[in-house]
């Protein structure tokens, strides 16, 4: 049971977290904390201190602490989030917190996004190809501010991998390189000093595992923290393949 406040004192929140250490063997259980709640608290605040005052074990990931480097990303009341951007004000007195599923767990709230996202990264050979070795005292062709823009806007994903937490496919096919994949497709795409072509794109996530492999739920859509179009990128892929024939 949460604790009783008193009328005008701060919030008690109790923040059941799901505890578990895979180098020690241990079963998972949940694990319950009281934090007297701060004006402007977030979820990684109260975190730090369960760590600093209550249990020095507890593990979770940050960095930036301003939902740049995606380092907190935990399912928050069961749906995924940064620990970083997520305000104690916006939840109720009981917050459970658990690992994003998908990722290898490291322990607690701790998992391994890197290796899956590395290994995305790999296959999908996402990463500007040229035909010559880059001239680093060159001055690159101007890029059209349009055109520069929508890459920007692709490239603001900060791989926390909250959409691939979030997406039904995942869960079901190992193989599905989900809603950060396809943008990362679609951003290269984009780029004029990628000298690939629309075919060369396509074949990377032209079956089930790539663009046809989206049964359209939202969900990546749903919870990316930096509010990417994720289903717009992917039903432009879609029809994009359709029209041109691809198979």
């Amino acid at each position: 049971m949460p604790a009783a406040t008193t009328p005008g004192a701060p919030r008690v929140l109790t923040l059941r977290i799901l505890r578990s250490s895979p180098t020690e063997g241990t079963e998972p259980r949940w694990e319950d904390f009281q934090v007297e709640e701060a004006e402007g608290m977030t979820l990684f605040l109260a975190l730090s201190e369960i760590r600093e005052r209550q249990s020095p074990s507890l593990q979770f990931d940050f960095v930036c602490r301003a939902g740049i480097c995606g380092s907190c990303g935990m399912l928050i009341d069961g749906k995924p989030g940064l620990a970083c951007r997520s305000l104690t004000r916006d939840l109720g007195s009981v917050i459970t917190l658990a690992p994003l599923p998908v990722f290898e767990l490291i322990g607690d709230l701790s998992v391994n996004t890197g290796k899956w996202m590395r290994g995305t990264a790999e296959r999908l050979e996402t990463w500007i190809h040229s035909q010559s070795e880059p001239d680093l005292t060159a001055v690159e062709p101007r890029m059209e501010p349009e055109l520069a823009e929508a890459i920007y806007e692709l490239d603001r994903c900060i791989e926390c991998g909250c959409c691939v937490a979030g997406c039904g496919t995942v869960h079901m096919r190992d193989e599905f390189v989900g809603a950060v994949g396809l943008n990362k497709i679609a951003r290269f795409r984009l780029d004029p000093r990628d000298v690939r072509s629309d075919d060369d794109f396509y074949e990377l996530i032209g079956d089930d595992t790539g663009v046809f492999g989206c049964m359209s739920l939202l969900g990546c859509h749903d919870v990316c923290p930096k509010g990417l179009p994720l289903q717009t990128q992917i039903a432009f892929l879609r029809r994009k393949m359709v029209t041109v024939g691809f198979k």
